[in-house]
C-alpha cells in the first residue's frame, strides 16, 4: 500500500462524484456511499501504518533512497549517477556540475555500532507538464508523518461520518452535506501526501474551498453565510505569503518543485540564508491564517456557525492543522530560516506562545460550548507552532496526533449535548446537572477535558510535556527558550481552568434549561466512546524510554521512531538537532499548576471563594480585562468597523461614485451615441434613400408595365407590323457601323 496511497483521495474523490450525481437516489441519500469509501479508507490507512512500522530501515543514504523514483527528485537522480560526494566533514556536498548533490553528513554511531537509522521514504510521481529545466510532478510522498496523517483524517472523518447520520437527519441538503464530507477529506489526504509544492497548494486551497462550503451549510442564516465569508476572506490574506514563500522557494532552491529535494538543499545548505528566511516568515504568514494563530485566528470561534461534525473535523483532524503539517513538511527550511538552533527566540516560537495564552485566556468568557472549544484549538495549535519553534518538532506531531482524538470527542460532545438541550450551545443559560441523565456524553466530555488539560496519564498529558520539555532549546540545554516555556506553562494551566468551568457549567449545579433532557443514540455516544478510550490510551505509543524506571524497547519511543523522517531532509545530529529527555520535576509541575488552577475554578463557580465573587465590578483592572476578553481583544471591531468599515464606506463609496459617473456614463453616451446613429439611419438613409430608390423602381416598372400592356391588343397584324418596324430599325443601325 505505500506505493498506492493515492488511492484514499481518489476512493473519496470517487465517493463525492457517486453521492452529488446519484446520491438523491441512494437507499441512504448518499451517507451510505460516503461512510463506505472513508470506511474502505481507514482500513487501507491502518494497512498502510502496519506496513510502514514494519518496514525495514536503512543505515545509509543509498539504502534509504531505495524506494525513491529518480523522475521525482532530482538530487536522488545524481546520487544514483555517483555525481554527489562527500568530504567527510558533514558540510554540503556539491555534484560535479555544480548542482546539489545529497551526501549525507556522518551519522553518529549507535549502542552496538549500527550507526543511525535512515527513513526509507516511498516517492512515486508522473510528469504533468515539463518544459526546459521546469518538470511539474504529481505524486505520493509516504513517510512516518503522511502515515499519521492518513490514520488520523480517515479515522476521525469516519466518525463524523457516522455521528452526522444522525445531527442532519433531514437536513434540506442531507445529500449536498455528505458529498462535500467526502471531498474534504480527499483534499486533506491529497494534500498530506503532496510530492510536490505545486501539489500541495492545489490541496491547500482545496482544503479551504470544502471548508468554505461546509461552514457556510445553512446559508441563509446570515451568521452561517458571514462566518463562511470571513473565514474564506481571511485564509486569502494567509495565502498571500503561501505563493510569495513557494515562489521564492522554487527559485531558490534551484528551480525544483520537488519537496524531498528542497529540505535537501536547505539542510546542506544550497539555499541562500536570506531566501529562507524570506519563504519562513512569508509562509508563517499561511500558518497564521490556516491555523488560526494571533491576530488572524478570527474566523476560527467564528465558524463554530457550521454544522457540530464539520467543527469536529475541522479542528481535528482537516483544515486548522494543514499549517502544521505544512511547516513540519518543509521544517528544514524553517530550521535553518529562523534559526532554531541554540536560539533564544524566534517568529514561529514567539507567535505560538502569544497565541497559547491569549486563546487560553478567551476561552474563559464564553457561554457558547462550542466556542469555548474553538478557543481551546486555537491555543492547542499555538503550543504545536511553539514546539515547532523551539525545534521539538517529534512533541508538536505528537500533540497534533493526541489532540485529533480528544478535540473530536469533546466537540461531539457538544454536539451531543445539544441535541439534548433543545439544540442550544449556551452552557451558562440553558446547561447544568446533566451528568445524571446523559452518563455516557458525561464521561466522554470528562475524560477527553482531562486530557486536553494534561492531566496524567492521560494522552495530553505525554504529549503536552514532551513539548514543555523541548523548551530547553536544541543543542543549549534547559533554559534556552524560556519565555516560551514560562508561556505554555500558562497556557497550560488556564486550559484546566476554562475546561474545569465548562464542566461545571455543564453537568452539575440545576438544569437551567427547558424540556427533559435525555441520553443521545447509538450514532452519537459509540463514537463519543472510541475517541474517549483513544483519548485515555493514545499517549502511550510515545512513552519516554525512562520514566520512574527504564522502558523496554517496544514499549518506549514508538511514535518517535515511526514517524520521525531522520537524516535525508530532515534535521539530525550534525545540525545541532537534538531531543529533550523527560523531565519529571518539569512535568510534575506543569500537573500541580494544572490541578491547583482546576481547584481554584471549582472553587470559584461552587461559591467557596466568595472574596473574588463580583471582583470585575470591584476592581477596575479586572474589570477592564474582563471587558476586554469579552470584546475579543477588540479584533472583531477592528474586522468589522475598521478594515470592513473602510471597504463598505468610502471604498464602497468612490466604487459606487466611479460606477456611476465614470463607468454609466461611458455606458450611457455609447447607449444615446448609438440610438442618436439609429435614428438618423433610419429617418436620413433608410426612410429617403433605400425606400425612395425601392419606391422610384417599383414606380418605374409599373409604369413601364402600363405602357407596354397598351400594346397587347391580341391582333396579329398589329404584332407583324412591330415586328417589322422593329426589325427595319436594327438594320438600319447595323448599316450605319458597318459603313463608318
Amino acid at each position: 500500500m505505500l506505493d498506492k496511497v493515492w488511492l484514499l483521495p481518489a476512493i473519496m474523490l470517487a465517493s463525492f462524484l457517486a453521492i452529488l450525481f446519484f446520491g438523491k437516489r441512494s437507499p441512504g441519500k448518499g451517507h451510505a456511499i460516503g461512510i463506505a469509501a472513508v470506511g474502505v479508507c481507514c482500513a487501507l490507512a491502518l494497512v498502510t501504518a502496519g506496513e510502514w512500522v514494519t518496514r525495514d530501515t536503512g543505515h545509509d543514504e543509498v539504502t534509504a533512497l531505495s524506494d525513491v523514483d529518480s523522475a521525482c527528485s532530482p538530487a536522488v537522480a545524481k546520487l544514483g549517477a555517483g555525481e554527489g560526494h562527500s568530504d567527510g566533514s558533514g558540510e554540503h556536498a556539491m555534484a560535479a556540475d555544480g548542482t546539489l548533490g545529497v551526501a549525507a553528513p556522518a551519522a553518529p554511531s549507535a549502542e552496538g555500532g549500527e550507526g543511525e537509522h535512515f527513513t526509507r521514504p516511498v516517492v512515486r510521481c508522473v510528469s504533468w507538464w515539463h518544459s526546459g529545466d521546469t518538470n511539474i510532478t504529481v505524486g505520493t510522498q509516504v513517510d512516518g508523518i503522511v502515515v499519521m496523517m492518513l490514520v488520523v483524517v480517515t479515522l476521525i472523518s469516519l466518525l463524523v461520518h457516522i455521528f452526522s447520520t444522525d445531527y442532519v437527519h433531514g437536513d434540506r441538503r442531507y445529500t449536498h452535506y455528505f458529498a462535500f464530507l467526502s471531498l474534504f477529506t480527499a483534499s486533506m489526504l491529497f494534500f498530506v501526501m503532496s510530492q510536490s509544492t505545486i501539489q500541495m497548494i492545489v490541496g491547500w486551497e482545496l482544503v479551504g474551498v470544502c471548508s468554505f462550503v461546509l461552514i457556510g451549510h445553512w446559508w441563509e442564516e446570515k451568521p452561517n453565510s458571514d462566518a463562511a465569508m470571513k473565514a474564506f476572506l481571511t485564509n486569502r490574506v494567509g495565502d498571500i505569503g503561501l505563493l510569495v514563500g513557494m515562489t521564492v522557494l522554487f527559485w531558490a532552491s534551484g528551480k525544483t518543485f520537488s519537496i524531498m529535494d528542497i529540505n535537501i538543499a536547505a539542510t546542506r545548505g544550497a539555499i541562500s540564508q536570506t531566501a529562507m528566511t524570506v519563504v519562513s516568515l512569508s509562509l508563517l504568514a499561511a500558518v497564521m491564517s490556516k491555523s488560526g494563530q494571533f491576530i488572524l485566528h478570527t474566523w476560527l470561534p467564528d465558524a463554530m456557525a457550521g454544522p457540530t461534525p464539520v467543527s469536529a473535523l475541522i479542528h481535528a483532524a482537516t483544515m486548522v492543522v494543514a499549517g502544521i503539517f505544512m511547516v513540519a513538511r518543509l521544517y528544514p527550511v524553517f530550521f535553518e530560516g529562523l534559526s532554531i538552533a541554540g536560539g533564544s527566540i524566534n517568529m514561529l516560537a514567539l507567535v505560538g506562545s502569544v497565541t497559547a495564552v491569549l486563546g487560553a485566556l478567551l476561552a474563559f468568557v464564553q457561554k457558547d460550548i462550542k466556542k469555548v472549544l474553538a478557543y481551546s484549538t486555537v491555543s492547542q495549535l499555538g503550543f504545536m507552532v511553539a514546539a515547532l519553534g523551539v525545534g521539538a518538532w517529534t512533541a508538536a506531531m505528537f500533540h497534533l496526533f493526541t489532540h485529533a482524538v480528544f478535540k473530536g470527542c469533546l466537540f461531539l460532545c457538544a454536539r451531543s449535548l445539544s441535541h439534548a438541550c433543545h439544540h442550544s450551545f449556551n452552557m451558562v443559560d440553558d446547561m447544568g446537572g446533566l451528568r445524571k441523565v446523559m452518563p455516557k456524553t458525561f464521561w466522554a466530555f470528562v475524560i477527553s477535558a482531562a486530557s486536553l488539560a494534561g492531566i496524567f496519564p492521560l494522552a495530553g498529558f505525554w504529549s503536552k510535556d514532551e513539548i514543555l520539555a523541548g523548551t530547553g532549546g536544541v543543542n543549549s540545554g534547559v533554559g534556552s527558550y524560556q519565555i516560551v516555556l514560562v508561556a505554555l506553562i500558562i497556557g497550560a494551566v488556564c486550559t484546566a481552568g476554562y475546561m474545569t468551568r465548562a464542566i461545571w457549567y455543564v453537568f452539575f449545579g440545576e438544569y437551567r434549561g427547558h424540556g427533559e433532557p435525555h441520553e443521545s443514540g447509538p450514532r452519537i455516544t459509540i463514537p463519543l466512546m472510541i475517541l474517549a478510550t483513544l483519548a485515555v490510551v493514545a499517549g502511550f505509543v510515545n512513552l519516554p524510554e525512562k520514566i520512574f524506571v527504564e522502558l523496554p524497547s517496544w514499549l518506549s519511543l514508538r511514535f518517535e521512531h515511526a514517524v520521525e523522517p531522520v537524516g535525508l531532509y530532515f534535521p539530525n545530529e550534525s545540525t545541532d538537532f537534538t531531543h529533550a529527555a523527560f523531565n519529571p520535576a518539569l512535568a510534575g509541575t506543569a500537573l500541580a499548576l494544572a490541578l491547583l488552577s482546576a481547584a481554584l475554578v471549582w472553587s470559584f463557580y461552587t461559591g467557596r471563594l466568595k472574596a473574588l465573587q463580583g471582583l470585575a465590578g470591584r476592581n477596575k483592572a479586572a474589570g477592564l480585562g474582563k471587558r476586554i476578553l469579552e470584546n475579543k481583544y477588540y479584533l472583531d471591531w477592528l474586522y468589522t468597523d475598521i478594515i470592513v468599515g473602510f471597504v463598505k464606506g468610502p471604498l464602497a463609496g468612490a466604487a459606487n461614485w466611479v460606477n456611476q459617473h465614470v463607468i454609466d456614463a461611458v455606458v450611457n453616451g455609447a447607449g444615446s451615441n448609438a440610438a442618436k446613429a439609429g435614428e438618423f439611419v433610419y429617418h436620413r438613409i433608410d426612410q429617403n434613400v433605400v425606400d425612395g430608390a425601392v419606391n422610384g423602381a417599383g414606380i418605374a416598372a409599373g409604369a413601364t408595365g402600363g405602357g407596354l400592356s397598351k400594346m397587347q391588343t391580341g391582333k396579329v397584324q398589329q404584332y407583324g407590323v412591330l415586328m417589322f418596324a422593329g426589325a427595319a430599325i436594327l438594320t438600319g443601325i447595323l448599316v450605319a457601323v458597318l459603313t463608318t
